[in-house]
């Protein structure tokens, strides 16, 4: 059977065929559906290009096909491509598919009404909470308040209606968006053993600590200006830190701007995007602290990804983090104040430091695939045999 899968990712497509992704959903990625289906179908937007740079990866391969829809980028081209993109994503999905939506997502908007007309059974993989996403602070749109009302809306509804629910959260995300009966909690990071570090670490005596954050700059999701602003404060009360954030997207330019008019032109690196794996990997051991002040999360690879690496951490308390970090570091989001107090108290207690260094490493160890495998396989079992349960009731109607 092939399982179609539907989510908001954005892909690019080189001359030859071959589709391409920078950082998340790779063709390892897909192999993870290969397990229980006999091939992925992947229903996204994909962008035509001449080339891609190197370190992009395929995520095209043997069992894995992809089906474009009308490529936008943000709500407003959206709307002008809204009825070309629903029928791009109706059209991608056959009778006989199983199908799963990773939501919240425009393109699953599309589809599902036509799945519940139907009575075609559908998974979802709950990875993202729109009520958060469009917070005040993180998304800068006129339409923000509506679409805070509006997406989340929609989420309940395409949980409510699913047979099966695969949450990237313990609990978060099942309490303001309830799923079926057979629903799970399943991280969906991709953390290899070489990923975790063998011990932990011994904090830095003094000197510059080092701070660094990975996240898009498409969107102000990770609040990398809260960040910067209260780095800026730590640095005024005498703190020597230094700030690496790793990330792209069209508020880097306003991002580095901030940064020198707050006189830490020489204290703030911006990478841009690295490829996930090695590149990332090198930066988190350079650095003494890891911060996610985020005004939405699910559940964050990124920290999780920095605490196998055994990198204190800080975060904000929503989404998925307060299943991660204990309530002593993290702070509210969009805090200024907060996160320079948390930043000061973490860094001038090396005592502290090493206690989160340890407790981190063990608590990413719970995210490792081996662990993981199990609770997603069953996941996708019960989707294929409600599909095939659904298609053998209508074969004797």
């Amino acid at each position: 059977m092939e399982v179609v899968v539907v989510l908001e990712h954005r892909f690019n497509c080189t001359p030859d065929g071959s589709v391409w992704t920078q950082v998340t959903c790779p063709y390892s990625f897909w192999m993870r559906y290969l397990e229980v289906f006999d091939r992925v179908r992947v229903v996204a937007r994909i962008l035509e290009v001449p080339s891609v740079l190197p370190g992009w990866k395929r995520a095209d391969g043997e069992g894995v096909s992809f089906t474009a829809i009308p490529y936008y980028v943000g709500p407003w081209q959206y709307l002008l491509k809204a009825r070309q993109v629903r029928l791009a994503a109706r059209n991608a999905v056959g009778v006989n598919d199983a199908v799963i939506m990773r939501v919240s997502s425009l393109s699953a908007n599309c589809i599902e009404p036509l799945l519940h007309e139907t009575g075609h059974p559908y998974g979802v993989e709950v990875v993202a909470d729109p009520y958060d996403v469009f917070a005040p602070g993180s998304v800068k749109h006129p339409l923000s308040p509506f679409f805070r009302w509006w997406f989340p809306q929609q989420l309940r509804r395409q949980c409510a209606g699913a047979c099966a629910a695969a949450y990237v959260t313990k609990e978060a995300l099942q309490q303001r968006y309830p799923g079926p009966n057979f629903s799970v909690g399943v991280s969906d990071v991709d953390l290899p053993e070489r990923a975790l570090v063998s011990s932990s670490r011994l904090p830095r005596q003094g000197g510059t600590f080092n701070l660094i954050c990975v996240g898009t700059m498409a969107q102000l999701y990770k609040a990398p200006d809260v960040l910067i602003d209260a780095v800026a404060a730590c640095v005024q009360e005498g703190l020597d830190l230094k700030l690496t954030l790793i990330g792209d997207g069209k508020h880097r330019s306003e991002l580095e701007a901030r940064a020198k008019s707050l006189g830490l032109g020489e204290r703030v690196s911006f990478l841009g995007q690295l490829c996930v794996g090695d590149a990332v990997m090198a930066q988190l051991d350079l650095a003494d602290l890891f911060v996610l002040p985020s005004h939405q999360e699910g559940l964050p690879r990124a920290m999780v990804e920095a605490m196998a690496r055994a990198l204190p951490c800080i975060g904000s308390t929503v989404g998925g983090i307060p299943e991660l970090l204990p309530p002593e570091d993290m702070i509210p989001p969009g805090d200024v104040a907060a996160l320079a107090n948390k930043i000061r108290e973490v860094v001038t207690n090396p005592e502290r430091m090493a206690r989160m260094s340890a407790r981190n490493l063990e608590k990413a160890k719970d995210y490792r695939d081996e662990v993981l495998r199990d609770r997603r396989n069953q996941f996708y079992r019960y989707v294929r045999e409600m599909t095939e349960k659904w298609l053998r009731e209508k074969q004797k109607t």
